[in-house]
This record gives structure tokens, sequence and C-alpha cells, in this order.
């Protein structure tokens, strides 16, 4: 169900001409969600998850004035949910993630991953970190069939020159 005070973003993988529509979950997580708002556009070089399963994310830097606390945690998201990620550089340093050494996100001391799932049985636990608690601040509410197609196409073929993007609707 929405209301007039719903807010809602285009999420996009550039290169594959796919998007989805979400919407902001301001009622569970509304700091998130208005740090997220208020620095769109937002996005990088995307990459599909190692460890958590059906999991696409971004790299991006800080952008809130101060990092969200840990509003709406869940450490097994389901499909559609947007979930948002804090870590230092060296929790992202080990060569176990795959990141090559000329990689946006290297060299700062914080990094905010941006993530969409986009199938079931996912499980934010990884094997040098032990669990991995996300923020949960949006929901795909049209579109999650196409994204999570592209998504399985980019596990596939591969993520190199392709984008994931956050833009206002």
């Amino acid at each position: 169900m929405t209301n007039a005070d719903d807010r809602f973003i285009t999420v996009s993988l550039d290169k594959r001409g796919v998007s989805c529509t979400a919407r902001l979950l301001s009622d569970r997580a509304p700091i998130t969600c208005d740090a997220v708002w208020n620095a769109l556009p937002l996005g990088g070089d995307v990459y599909h998850a190692k460890y958590a399963r059906n999991e696409i994310y971004a790299l991006v830097p800080p952008f809130a004035p101060q990092e969200p606390p840990l509003e709406n945690p869940t450490v097994t998201p389901i499909p559609g949910d947007l979930c948002y990620f804090t870590f230092s550089d060296t929790q992202l340093g080990t060569s176990s993630y795959g990141y090559e050494d000329d990689a946006k996100h290297q060299g700062r001391t914080t990094v905010v991953d941006l993530a969409l799932f986009y199938e079931r049985n996912n499980l934010l636990i990884n094997g040098d970190a032990g669990w991995v608690p996300g923020i949960v601040w949006g929901t795909v509410v049209d579109g999650l069939d196409r994204m999570a197609d592209a998504c399985q196409d980019l596990w596939r073929a591969g993520a190199l020159g392709e984008s994931l993007n956050f833009r206002r609707a």
C-alpha cells in the first residue's frame, strides 16, 4: 500500500538497459532513507556477491553526515530488499573478495555498500568476518523479475563495464 509521503527510486544496470522501481522504507529506516535520498543519484561499478548469494552491489564513498545506526537490520535479506552496509578499508582489503588493486574504493577509510537482493535464500555471513547485518532501507515494488534476469546474466557473463545506479524516480 502506498501513500502520498512515499518516496520511490529507480535502480538500474545501465549497460544492460534494465531497471526496477523501489519504495523507500522511511517508516522503518528513516535515518538511512533520508541519507540516501538526499545524496541521490548514487552508483558505481557493480559487483556480484560471492558470499551472500543473490546480491549485486556498488561501493560508494560515504555520503551521510554521520553513518546511520543499524536500523531495520537483517542477516537474511529477501528478494527485492535494498540494503546499506558500511565497511572500513581493511574489511574489504583481503584478496579473497576479488577486488582489483585499482578498484575505486581502495584507499578509502570508509566504504558504503548499496545492495540489491534479487532472489531468495541469502545469508549475510562472511568467512573472514562472521555475521554482517545490513540495513533494509528499500523494497522493489516493480520490475524485480526483469532485474533478477539481468542479475543472473551478470553472474554468468560478468560484471566488467556494468554499473549499478540509484536515482530518484
